[in-house]
């Protein structure tokens, strides 16, 4: 019974949403009359048993502390603290922290009284923060409960005396508004209207051309990656077997018609990239392109798919297997036998993706992980299903027009199990780079650079025992000898681990840059060949660069983006360049992605619609939107002093000799430029 529970959970998980997460607690937020012009902002929790919420004063160090933060007030101020209520308040010393904690369970009130100077006018915007954690399992969930009130929902008992009467009428007897007061953390004007540095600048950059944009071929390496899945896919011990059945399936349908045989095989094959593709849209419809870009940066989704990656690695390792319900499969395998035509087929299709879900799964997951965090195109999942679907479906149509070659088929056994193994190890790997993206947001610091190549040195080194029959896990069979392609794994997956050692001291290790932490987060490292950006800010950066008197680069990036680290890595370190970008360019990198708050809230107006800059990331991105009309990194921009372009842009591409004249091009126009002044 558990085991059927946790297949269902997982399947439920990764095919209708993916990642949603029922709430262990709900809540109610509401402004209540206390009389004398005085509203009460209310926030009502009810929390499920095994839970509790943490209170308002945390010490520091310790877990998020519920937190109200006003964006903007108007209309009123603030009366008194925000505060618990009605609330029974527990306190108990909490051994992973080591401080004592105050939290609540079942239920908790908090609130915070404003006294109201204008109906009319009154508007508070903002957030409430705060974290959910389990007593079972010590899994934590962050709540974010966005405020917008206006006048219309204010008690309709509500009394403001002398509201706007004070007013002077004006020349024309006309009454003048009221002067909008604002909370001390009031809203700062967007930073284009203090700086003309902010000026867009599109059509000087199109001018001069862009160079390195490589942005066309994500789609193309989503699509190859999902065919490389789909040829994995069919190594695992649950797609296997499939192949004589589902040919079977068609003898009995066709044993006349050889025409028929073929186009009801090339249909079927139809069917399963049908299937296939339907799952990445529906993916891609139930988070939409708003949420690409966010999520490949978002600590809870990032969190959430090593998790995932996690529970599939130790899935294929044959701790338990993640299966749908046998009710499904045999519902679909009548249906096949019940109907006839396309429709018959169809439901043959659905069959085979059911059963083999237990090892496609896995893949399909990692595939969709990559395809959104690595990509932030709208089509990324439907496309990697695309490949994925074509390279599952090519065997299955072969074998059922030529069914002779079911004869030199190897037979399944041991090293099928041997392959998912393998696949687990490699599972395991790529989950920490999705960790490391949440620690490097965030600034945790816990996955520091020389902490995950010790822990991949180890899976590695792992991986290639296991190979070589020394480690064996619940399902593989006696290895009696080491077969000649184990072999070479082996010694493949121990090299590797031993090119990784030098970079606990601090080499590039150009070859993993793109899954590694960053080198500035060693602690220890002996290499001095990197690059570092001189400013993280951009108008301290130029007001620097117009003192010295050198052109400036900027350096659109971001934690979590892969090709950055590869560009880094390959091109950066390069004497030549690091030469130039060292000693002729003043370099400032963005992070976009920066997850530190703003002192101070930024409103600004973007396609029509106002949005609010509540984090460094978001100032820096939406500059990138604002000023040069791109949202991809990494992005390199050649700019004078006063924020104009001076050579063309530069996206990713991994070529020395190519960035180099980028470099020397925006160089050359800067002195031009001195010249004719």
């Amino acid at each position: 019974m558990r085991k059927i529970l946790l297949s269902l959970f997982l399947s439920t998980l990764f095919i209708a949403s993916s990642f949603a997460q029922e709430m262990p607690t709900s809540w109610t937020s509401k402004l209540l009359d206390k009389g004398n012009g005085e509203v009460e902002l209310t926030f009502n929790f009810k929390i499920d048993r095994t839970w509790h919420l943490y209170d308002i004063h945390i010490p520091e160090g310790g877990p998020m502390a519920t937190s109200l933060s006003i964006d903007k007030l108007v209309g009123a101020e603030k009366v008194g603290e925000f505060k618990s209520v009605n609330s029974k308040l527990i306190k108990n010393y909490d051994e992973i922290f080591e401080m004592e904690i105050g939290y609540y369970e079942t239920e908790a009130t908090f609130v915070q009284r404003f006294k109201v100077t204008d109906k009319n006018a009154f508007s508070i915007e903002g957030d409430l923060r705060s974290q959910v954690c389990s007593e079972v399992d010590g899994q934590c969930i962050p709540i974010k409960i966005d405020l917008d009130f206006k006048g219309k929902d204010l008690p309709s008992t509500l009394a403001v005396a002398g509201n706007v009467a004070t007013a002077t009428p004006d020349a024309e007897g006309q009454q003048p508004e009221a002067e909008p007061k604002t909370d001390s953390v009031a809203v700062a004007v967007s930073p284009e209207s203090k700086s003309d540095l902010w000026t867009p600048v599109v059509d000087e950059l199109r001018a001069y051309g862009a160079e390195g944009d490589t942005s066309d071929l994500s789609l193309l390496w989503v699509f190859l990656g999902g065919i490389g899945g789909g040829f994995i896919a069919l190594l695992t011990p649950c797609v296997w077997p499939m192949i004589p059945m589902t040919v079977s399936f068609f003898l009995k349908r066709n044993k006349k018609s050889r025409s028929k045989a073929i186009k009801d095989a090339v249909t079927y094959g139809v069917g399963i990239i049908v299937i296939y593709v339907a799952l990445g849209l529906i993916i891609t419809g139930i988070f939409g392109p708003s949420a690409l870009n966010d999520l490949s940066t978002s600590a809870i989704f990032n969190l959430l798919f090593f998790a995932l990656l996690v529970v599939f690695a130790v899935s294929f390792f044959g701790a338990f297997e993640i299966t749908l319900p046998s009710s499904w499969t045999n519902k679909m395998d009548q249906k096949a036998d019940s109907t006839s035509g396309i429709l018959s087929i169809f439901f043959m299709a659905f069959t085979l993706a059911l059963v083999s879900f237990s090892c496609t799964g896995p893949i399909i997951g990692t595939l969709l992980v990559q395809a959104f965090a690595g990509s932030g195109n709208l089509l990324a999942p439907a496309i990697g299903m695309l490949g994925f679907g074509i390279a599952l479906s090519i065997p299955f149509s072969l074998f059922a027009i030529f069914p002779s070659w079911l004869e030199s088929m190897p037979k399944s056994g041991g090293w099928l199990n041997s392959v998912k193994v393998v696949l687990g190890f490699l599972e395991l790997a790529l989950a920490l780079k999705f960790f490391s993206v949440a620690d490097l947001a965030y600034g945790w610091g816990l996955l520091d650079r020389e902490v995950f190549l010790v822990l991949w040195i180890i899976i590695f080194v792992l991986l290639g025992v296991y190979l070589l029959g020394k480690l064996k896990l619940p399902h593989d069979s006696d290895l009696k000898h080491v077969t000649v392609p184990r072999l070479f794994l082996a010694i493949v997956s121990f090299a590797f681990a031993i090119y990784m050692v030098p970079g606990l001291w601090g080499a590039p290790l150009k070859a993993i840059s793109a899954f590694s932490p960053p080198l500035f987060t060693q602690d220890f490292n002996l290499y001095k060949g990197e690059v570092h950006a001189k400013f993280d800010d951009y108008e301290a950066g130029m007001d620097y660069a117009k003192r010295v008197d050198k052109p400036v680069i900027i350096d659109f990036s971001g934690y979590g983006c892969v090709n950055c680290r590869k560009m880094e890595a390959s091109v950066w370190t390069d004497p030549k360049v690091k030469q130039i970008l060292e000693t002729d360019y003043v370099l400032i990198t963005l992070m976009v992605d920066d997850k530190k708050s703003l002192p101070e809230v930024i409103e600004v107006e973007e396609h029509g619609k106002t949005s609010k800059l509540k984090t460094i990331g978001d100032k820096w991105s939406y500059l990138q939107r604002h000023k040069f009309a791109t949202n991809s990194q990494p992005y390199y921009v050649l700019l004078d002093h006063e924020g104009k372009p001076i050579g063309p842009s530069y996206a990713y591409k991994e070529n020395v000799e190519e960035y180099i004249k980028f470099l020397n091009t925006g160089l050359n126009n800067y002195k031009k430029q001195k010249e004719n002044k």
